[in-house]
């Protein structure tokens, strides 16, 4: 950080008093005056102190003002369970409902978040990213170009093809996932994963429901409360664009308890979908 302020400026980067609704305020009032501020709020259960100013302010700007005002605020933070109470909370039906006005990006690791960032700042609408809080030391491949890699809002992208049955997720989930898709393949289970990517605005071209016409099953994962944003997900697709009229069996949702993770290293392992579980739900689809 203090090398960023170095080579950027002291009117670039700077800190502030660790108050999320002052924090919140401040970016809001920047993106009004025409800059791009990326405001960033420490872990994402902290965006509750700042959600007034967003969900009255930044988020309806646009449509109060009969499209001649606009505040490209970007939040930027980091969440889903990882080894904590206060600050492992994933509440992202929270921002769904609250924060209808705004983008917001859930990549699944550091190289996907780049390229929303580039999005975000070339557009003109609100957006919040949530980082993942155990991807920072994962080794990814880098694109050519960091500062050239974009990638489109609403759109899935499928991470792995399959036949039998679409598992649909986001974020850190998706790893334990895509690892369950792998040891389900040895069992001659061939798994299609599709992580969402934008969970506002959501699969604009349907590409989750051409996945289930093939599938024909479909389970969606994540770490939020129960009726959070799987079930939104789940309503998008199987009400909304009609998924309903190709399933073979009944769709399932698998997400967090209903409680905060455990004290303990081990404590999000029990309180978020895990290996174990995701593969035994898949089994049991698979046998209907």
């Amino acid at each position: 950080w203090r090398a960023r302020a170095g080579r950027c400026g002291a009117d670039r980067i700077f800190d502030t008093g660790i108050r999320e609704l002052t924090i919140m305020g401040q970016g809001i009032g920047m993106a009004m005056r025409g800059l791009k501020p990326i405001a960033e709020i420490q872990y994402l259960d902290y965006l509750l102190f700042g959600l007034q100013v967003l969900s009255d302010d930044a988020a309806t700007l646009h449509y109060r003002s009969a499209g001649k005002q606009i505040a490209p605020l970007i939040v930027r933070t980091r969440g889903h369970r990882l080894e904590g109470i206060w600050h492992s909370g994933s509440p992202m039906g929270m921002m769904i409902t609250t924060l209808k006005g705004f983008h917001i990006c859930v990549p699944r690791n550091m190289v996907q978040a780049v390229g929303f960032y580039n999005t975000l700042l070339n557009g003109k609408n609100p957006g919040i990213i949530v980082e993942c809080l155990n991807g920072y030391r994962l080794k990814e491949k880098l694109p050519s170009s960091l500062l050239e890699y974009h990638l489109p809002l609403g759109i899935p992208e499928v991470v792995r093809e399959g036949s039998d049955i679409t598992v649909v997720s986001y974020g850190s989930t998706l790893r334990i996932v895509e690892e369950a898709a792998e040891f389900l393949q040895k069992q001659n289970i061939h798994v299609e994963v599709i992580d969402v990517q934008t969970l506002l605005p959501f699969d604009t071209h349907h590409h989750i429901v051409e996945s289930l016409k093939k599938t024909n099953r479909i389970l969606f994962v994540d770490e939020d409360v129960p009726g959070g944003a799987s079930s939104f997900m789940f309503a998008e697709v199987i009400d909304k664009q009609g998924g309903y009229k190709w399933l073979d069996v009944s769709p399932k949702i698998l997400c967090a308890q209903s409680h905060r993770p455990a004290y303990g290293s081990d404590g999000d392992y029990f309180s978020k979908p895990n290996f174990d579980q995701i593969v035994q739900t898949v089994l049991e689809m698979m046998s209907e």
